[in-house]
């Protein structure tokens, strides 16, 4: 988790990811955000987030993003 909180807070600093649970609904997180997110944990922790992944339940906090990681780490 705190890799990703990391990668978060590069994307978008000053914000507390540990208590935000709406990124996508409150727009904390923009498409572009989103786009380069996936790019980095897809290097971060070697996985591919494909556009199946790509919905607004997966990233509207750092536990659900987190959540999906683990999800695609298993199915390696």
């Amino acid at each position: 988790m705190e890799r990703l909180l990391k990668i978060l807070s590069n994307i978008k600093p000053g914000i507390d990811f540990t208590k935000e649970k709406d990124l996508v609904e409150r727009r904390i997180l923009t498409s572009f955000d989103i786009l380069r997110l996936v790019s980095e944990i897809n290097n971060e922790f070697d996985i591919e987030i494909t556009p199946l992944h790509i919905l607004p339940e997966n990233f509207n906090s750092a536990e659900s993003i987190y959540a999906l990681i683990q999800k695609l780490e298993d199915e390696d």
